[in-house]
């Protein structure tokens, strides 16, 4: 499938989504999140396809929203054109294929949202991130459960509050990204990260992600419950019957994704 705003690749078992709006500074406008989301959608029903990288085009990762989006319309059609502007985020966690954003430039608002809902982050020593809605009169609403679950109540309500942008090196602290690293080795970390968990057993990436997800907002008794049950059925894959074999013949695993 061909799209208008973002670019899809395949390396080995690694899929590729790089938006692609850079004299836009990859701000999100409908078409963007449209494409995104049914790039997302296209990688996850791929089944030689195990990780998936987001990354921007350009100087930017996502600088934000096209705020023009907001103007003249009524409640209900605000919350029609915001629901699909929303969607990506929701289907980075419903899908079963681990997310890694790699991050330069500007992460701000939307973008930060699409950061905090990844599964992992690394960002290049140029990052910066903000939750700047409150500057233009808004409030980054959505965004609060995946940064609120990141960083915890005080550093998002301060995030939030201010609008202020932070460094990379603080979004690391706080715990929004897992890594910093230099400007110029930001695609080479991410495929290095992104082609070490796709050389595990891809059902139990998978399975194991949703599982997380699931579990998330359980009581701690029924968290265990159900989670004992998955591995119960994860045990009985085809891929974990290789790979403890394979571990205890002492050699590489070849796992076929069963």
């Amino acid at each position: 499938m061909e799209y208008e705003t973002v670019i899809l690749e395949r390396k080995g078992h690694v899929g590729i989504i790089t938006l692609n709006r850079p004299e836009a500074l990859n701000v999100m406008n409908l078409q963007l999140a449209k494409d995104t989301d049914d790039a997302l959608l296209e990688l996850e029903n791929e089944r030689d396809i195990y990780v998936i990288v987001l990354k921007g085009a350009g100087q930017s990762f996502c600088a934000g929203i096209d705020l023009s989006l907001y103007l003249n319309k009524t409640v209900l059609e605000q919350r029609e054109w915001l629901q699909v502007a929303y969607k990506p985020f929701k289907t980075i966690t419903n899908i079963s294929k681990p997310v890694i954003a790699a991050v330069q430039g500007t992460a701000a608002a939307m973008g930060v949202t699409l950061v905090a809902a990844c599964d992992l982050a690394i960002a290049a020593d140029d990052a910066q991130f903000g939750t700047t809605a409150i500057n233009v009169g808004l409030f980054c609403l959505t965004l609060q459960p995946s940064v609120y679950r990141s960083v915890g109540k005080k550093r998002t309500l301060r995030l939030l509050l201010t609008g202020d942008l932070i460094d990379a090196q603080e979004a690391e602290r706080i715990g929004l990204i897992n890594e910093v690293v230099p400007r110029d080795k930001l695609d080479e970390k991410a495929m290095e990260l992104a082609e070490k968990l796709a050389s595990k057993a891809p059902v139990a990436l998978q399975i194991g992600k949703r599982a997380f997800y699931t579990m998330w907002d359980m009581e701690y008794d029924k968290a265990i419950e159900y989670l004992g049950g998955i591995m119960a059925s994860l045990a009985t894959t085809e891929d974990a019957t290789e790979g403890i074999t394979a571990f205890l013949e002492k050699r590489k695993p070849q796992y076929r994704g069963r």
